[in-house]
Parts: structure tokens; C-alpha cells; sequence
């Protein structure tokens, strides 16, 4: 079941990442579990992660993540920016 949710989540990814990719402050998109005052849950969603989570009524209407995609939960994580290592 949990392998049948995360194939869901992985494929309303692929077709939303474009569009969440284009919003500002967004840095990444991925599928995981969801985190709730800390702690991980077993709820699959699809994870956005932003340089800065900022109060919605702060982001232009067009920028803001909904929180449910195509009846996927959508978590969003404060991960800073995100820069390629180089060795």
C-alpha cells in the first residue's frame, strides 16, 4: 500500500514539478513522508522545498503552494537554498 501511495505521489510530481519549479522561493520538489511538529509521519506527499517559508498572505497569489495536489498532500520545507557540492 505504502509502495502504491508513493507511485501516485511520484507521478502527480512529475506532472505538477515544472509549474511548482516556477514559482519563487522554491528550490526543489520531491516525494516523501510528511513532517508534522517534527516528527515524520507515514502520511506520502509530494515535499517542496523553499529558501524561506514565509506567511501566505506575505507570497503573491500565483506563488503560493496549494496544499493538495490532484488529491496528494503537499508539505512544504524550509531547506535554504540548495547548491550543486563540487569536489
Amino acid at each position: 500500500m505504502l509502495q502504491d501511495a508513493v507511485q501516485h505521489a511520484t507521478e502527480v510530481k512529475r506532472r505538477h514539478e515544472k509549474e511548482l519549479m516556477r514559482k519563487s522561493n522554491v528550490v526543489g520538489v520531491g516525494v516523501g513522508l510528511r513532517m508534522r511538529s517534527g516528527r515524520r509521519t507515514d502520511e506520502v506527499c509530494i515535499v517542496v522545498s523553499v529558501k524561506v517559508k514565509v506567511p501566505a498572505q506575505n507570497i503573491q497569489p500565483s506563488d503560493i503552494v496549494p496544499p493538495v495536489i490532484e488529491g496528494v498532500p503537499v508539505d512544504v520545507v524550509e531547506t535554504g537554498e540548495i547548491r550543486a557540492f563540487r569536489a
